[in-house]
Parts: C-alpha cells; structure tokens; sequence
C-alpha cells in the first residue's frame, strides 16, 4: 500500500520540482528539497498516514511539505556549500567490501558480549532512548557502549 502511493507520488517527479523552483531556488536544489519530500513522505504513510484525497494524492499536503523543506534550506543556507563533482577526484575507489565486511564481523565476535549486542540492537534502528526505556540501562551507557564499538569499527577501515 505504501509503495502504491509512493509510485503515485514518484509519477508527478517533474511537477513538484516545478514547484520548489517556483519558490525561489535553483534546479539542483530543488531536486535535492524533492528527494527529502520523499523520505518525508514514506516515513509518514509508514507510520499510518494517509494522505489520499478522493481518488489520488492529496497535492496540497504535498505543498506543504515541499514548502517546509524549503524554508528548513534556507535556514540553513548559510550553512550548507555546494560541490561540483567536477572537482572531485575519484579514481581510488578499489573497496573490496566484502573483506571490510568481514573485518568488522570478525571485530564484532571477538567483543564482548554486551557491547556487541547494544551495538547490534542500536544500529538495527531502535533509537537509544526507546532501547533505555525498554531495557532499563542507563541512556548515557548505552550511548557510551554504542560509540566505543563504532570508533572502534571505524579504526578497522
């Protein structure tokens, strides 16, 4: 159900971005404020809103949410720089994933168990506040336990 709805989105591709463009910014940025609508969008109709209207897609919740990106851009204009990919170089991109993968589940078993298991459980998704309240630890233990494992993991690569 919510892939039907997102394709029926994903058709009017080139309407919403004429509508950001509307707003006041360039093509490429307005691409980007349509992808995040995207995002937006599947995370709201996957946690059970509809946002049907009659027989189609309700367009002005739509506007909405472009809108509301739109002004969190240029909030955050100043901060935000873009990058040619012109100017970036990328001929080393030799990355056998497959052995990194494997370092990181050999590091994995060889840690203890609790880390590995607050590791696996908060970066499966469940946010560390929801696990805390669940579990009863301590919020900051497992932030804690959760960076310690991933800066270690990242030593790896």
């Amino acid at each position: 159900m919510v892939q039907e709805k997102m394709i029926l989105i994903a058709r009017k591709n080139d309407t919403w971005v004429d509508i950001v463009i509307s707003f006041g910014c360039s093509k490429t940025i307005a691409k980007d404020i349509v992808q995040e609508m995207y995002i937006k969008i599947q995370l709201k109709l996957e946690s059970g809103l509809d946002i049907t209207y009659q027989d189609g897609i309700n367009y002005y919740y739509i506007f909405k949410t472009l809108r509301s990106l739109f002004y969190d851009y240029k909030r955050k204009g100043k901060n935000i720089t873009l990058v040619s990919l012109d100017d970036v170089n990328l001929t080393n991109t030799d990355i056998n994933y497959t052995e990194s993968y494997d370092k990181i589940q050999i590091a994995l078993e060889k840690m203890f168990w609790y880390d590995k298991k607050v590791f696996e459980i908060i970066n499966g998704g469940e946010s560390i506040a929801e696990f805390s309240r669940k579990s009863f630890i301590h919020y900051y233990s497992l932030y804690n336990t959760y960076n310690k494992v991933k800066r270690k993991l990242k030593k790896l690569l």
